[in-house]
């Protein structure tokens, strides 16, 4: 089976988009234990940069490993269009981290999550605009409602989410952030419908770590406590971005990026269901499955419409021109 035929195929868009939401959710205990085991406070935003940027760089060397293993030339590349590689890792991986990270330390964690789970808007509003086949409909704006609904339960964990003013530095940097990662998720489609999606994931994981680590070193940040748990950890992380870095670029690669995108509401449930498990927290919570519920509904609403899948590569071509 053609690469073409694995990511256009319904049961496969399904479960391919689950696994990276699985796996970004278990980034969300793992985050949380790595800030332990290296020793990172809360308000230590350039040693964040550091860790986030190692996990990343790593991810990419893996990525850009297995593609040589598996004989692919990941030099055959022009200037220009190792340009535009780094544009996007500069955008998707190290700005948008940069921002989120600032963001998340001038608001509290609900609010944070609430707001970055606005991207899935910005990817559809932009797919709506961009894409001549990616329009919004009926389906697609109550799905989205439903689906950010369950993404608001799950946040809220008995808390207010209007306890404070709205402010620049916090809710304005999330805001920013989501915006960055919609916008960088439609121009990586845009880049990789003539380049193997595979090998630019590669490089935009690799170039937006190296730029996340240097500016940590440079806010005057530091990765110490370096032993066979932590380390272990890290692998994991940086695994964990590779797959799902790699898989989500093909399946934006070749489907609609209104219909995968609304994927991501899956996680922060996720992220609340496995930090609930491995952080030995309260797991059976009513709000959890009536998330669940909603977001799945939502991404049904969304998913289930007959002309989502692009059958063939010249009638992908066709419906992918900008207006």
């Amino acid at each position: 089976m053609d690469k073409e035929r694995i990511y256009t195929s319904r049961k496969n868009i399904v479960i391919l988009a689950i696994i990276c939401c699985i796996l970004w959710g278990s980034a969300y205990p793992a985050i949380k234990v790595g800030y332990s085991l290296f020793n990172i406070s809360s308000n230590d935003i350039a040693s964040k940069l550091i860790f986030a940027g190692y996990r990343f760089a790593i991810a990419g060397i893996l990525v850009l490993l297995l593609e040589i293993i598996n004989k692919k030339n990941i030099f055959n590349y022009s200037l220009k269009e190792f340009g535009e590689i780094a544009l996007l890792g500069s955008t998707q991986t190290a700005f948008q981290y940069i921002f989120f990270y600032i963001g998340l330390s001038y608001t509290t964690g609900v609010r944070g999550s609430i707001i970055n789970g606005t991207g899935t808007f910005v990817s559809i509003i932009l797919a709506h605009i961009i894409y001549k086949n990616d329009k919004l409909n009926f389906n697609k704006v109550i799905g989205c409602i439903i689906g950010f609904t369950g993404v608001v339960i799950v946040n809220l964990n008995g808390q207010s989410i209007t306890g404070q003013s709205f402010s620049i530095n916090g809710e304005g940097s999330l805001m920013l952030a989501a915006i960055i990662f919609a916008s960088s998720a439609i121009y990586g489609k845009k880049i990789t419908q003539d380049k193997d999606a595979s090998i630019v994931t590669g490089y935009q994981l690799l170039i937006g770590g190296i730029i996340l680590v240097i500016l940590g070193f440079i806010f005057g940040g530091t990765l110490e406590g370096f032993t066979l748990n932590s380390t272990l950890l890290l692998m994991y992380m940086a695994l964990l971005s590779s797959a799902a870095f790699a898989i989500w670029t093909q399946l934006l690669k070749f489907n609609k990026v209104g219909v995968i995108s609304v994927f991501n509401f899956l996680v922060p449930i996720f992220g609340t269901l496995l930090s609930a498990i491995f952080l030995k927290e309260n797991i059976f919570d009513i709000k959890i499955l009536i998330s669940l519920i909603l977001v799945c509904s939502g991404i049904f609403l969304v998913y289930n419409q007959k002309e989502i899948l692009l059958i063939n590569k010249s009638k992908r071509i066709n419906n992918n021109k900008c207006i």
